[in-house]
């Protein structure tokens, strides 16, 4: 948990540390207004809270706790589960597999985690690498396009991302960063650089960040928290994607750090940003991610702004999230879009269908959280609309229970014939199969969550979805 040291740079905080919780603490918060003195919330002296928002806490502790006590479980599991997967992919499935170990003619290949061929369970579930050829680089979607793979290849390991980025879309591999986390005082921020079309009019950088991890309980836990702390004159921001992204410890967010043997998020890629544009006046660059990664691609131009760096701002070509939760409050939100927002809309937050994370943190009269901007949202039919807010926006309604698994069912239909009625590269492989059968009988929001809806859904998009006139609220 932060101290009053740690926490001096805000104008006002609320951290919670589920950890420390018991029972006894849990209901003596709901029947007490005072949150300075508990175990398990880290606020300012006299700081009281309604009942309403006492019982949201609660709610978000106890599943944080929940998501605590499987950590173990879910990350065996979840190791377990891709070590098997990537010993069928690499010996050629499970007849393969039987084939190598009766014949004993070819040995059987064990799964290196650290190669080009090893796979995380996001590639497992949709392993297309390709760039979509039928969208050109001239196309209002391509960057969008663009944006979702360079999301979804940064979950894999380094040697495959380099692989995919030199070899397959044939662009400049700039580097992939592990950063390190001030406060959890480990390397918790995972991302890429890549550029294409290097010194030319169409040159572009992308600067893609890791997202949440399918059984990472600490990357879930961090979407489902409510803690935050409020900069001065800018609004309040989730305290775990402010870490994740590179705040200090007492200091905050300082323009510039003192030299450092660690490499933090937002430092890093501002300074590789600056060096890499200086020698193309024309250069640009884009920021992505999906989920948890989302949340950080919003936030890095957003203390670009805090920071008054005009310069790096106006290079900024866009930012495509997928799949993001909640990041900040409504005056946060307003400082981003009176930055980043002008003429040509920079900010592009994309939902498809019943997507769980980016409905949390939840947002109602006692929340600290409201999604800001326009968003893109794709239906089941892979239809975009540009709308204020998602349907069903917290998710958890006993109205939307039947609707949902209803689209759950459509999903996993729509699945078996995709690759026949759209093409090859939209057939969905057995392990996605598998995630859209958890949805149906558990929580239809998570299949919705994986990325290759979004990469069906920018695919599909009409060209014109990018350019609208809703954009600049007409």
């Amino acid at each position: 948990m932060a101290s009053n040291g740690e926490a001096a740079f805000a104008s006002n905080y609320l951290v919670l540390d589920p950890k420390d919780a018991t029972a006894f603490d849990l209901l003596r918060f709901l029947l007490s207004s005072r949150a300075d003195n508990r175990r398990f919330i880290f606020a300012p002296r006299g700081t009281r809270l309604p009942f309403p928002k006492r019982v949201v806490i609660v709610g978000s502790v106890v599943l944080q706790l929940i998501l605590f006590m499987l950590a173990g479980p879910l990350a065996l599991l979840g190791y377990a589960l891709e070590q098997w997967l990537n010993l069928l992919h690499v010996n050629g499935g499970f007849m393969g597999l039987i084939f190598r170990i009766l014949r004993g003619r070819r040995p059987v290949q064990a799964p290196d985690r650290d190669s080009p061929k090893f796979l995380s369970l996001i590639g497992l579930s949709d392993n297309r690498e390709e760039l979509d050829a039928s969208i050109p680089i001239d196309d209002t979607r391509y960057n969008s396009a663009l944006a979702i793979m360079a999301a979804k290849v940064v979950y894999e390991n380094p040697a495959h991302i380099e692989d995919v980025v030199s070899k397959i879309w044939k662009m400049e591999f700039m580097g992939f960063y592990d950063f390190w986390n001030a406060f959890q005082r480990k390397p918790t921020t995972q991302a890429m650089l890549f550029r294409q079309n290097k010194d030319s009019d169409s040159e572009l950088i992308c600067v893609a960040f890791r997202g949440t991890e399918p059984f990472a309980a600490e990357d879930w836990i961090t979407d489902m928290d409510l803690s935050y702390f409020e900069l001065p004159k800018v609004g309040r921001a989730h305290s775990g994607f402010m870490e994740a992204l590179g705040l200090q410890r007492g200091s905050g967010w300082p323009k510039d750090l003192p030299q450092s043997t660690r490499q933090y998020a937002y430092y890093t890629i501002r300074e590789i940003l600056k060096d890499a544009l200086k020698n193309n006046p024309k250069a640009k660059f884009i920021v992505t991610g999906h989920s948890l990664g989302g949340a950080l691609a919003i936030l890095f131009p957003s203390i670009l702004a805090y920071h008054e760096e005009k310069d790096l701002l106006d290079r900024l070509d866009g930012v495509y999230t997928f799949g993001q939760p909640r990041v900040a409050d409504s005056r946060f939100g307003a400082f981003v879009e009176q930055n980043l927002e002008g003429s040509t809309r920079k900010y592009f937050r994309i939902v498809y269908c019943n997507d769980l994370v980016p409905r949390v943190p939840w947002d109602n009269s006692w929340s600290d959280f409201q999604h800001f901007g326009k968003c893109i949202y794709f239906n089941s039919l892979y239809r975009g609309d540009i709308v204020d807010e998602v349907p069903n926006k917290n998710y958890f309604s006993i109205f939307m229970f039947i609707p949902k698994k209803m689209i759950s069912a459509w999903e996993l239909i729509r699945g078996f014939g995709m690759g026949m009625f759209m093409g090859p590269e939209y057939k969905e492989l057995k392990v996605m199969r598998a995630v859209r059968l958890m949805g149906l009988f558990g929580l239809a929001g998570l299949p919705a969550h994986a990325p290759l809806d979004y990469v069906n859904s920018t695919r599909f998009a009409s060209p014109n979805l990018y350019t609208s006139k809703p954009w600049l609220g007409q």
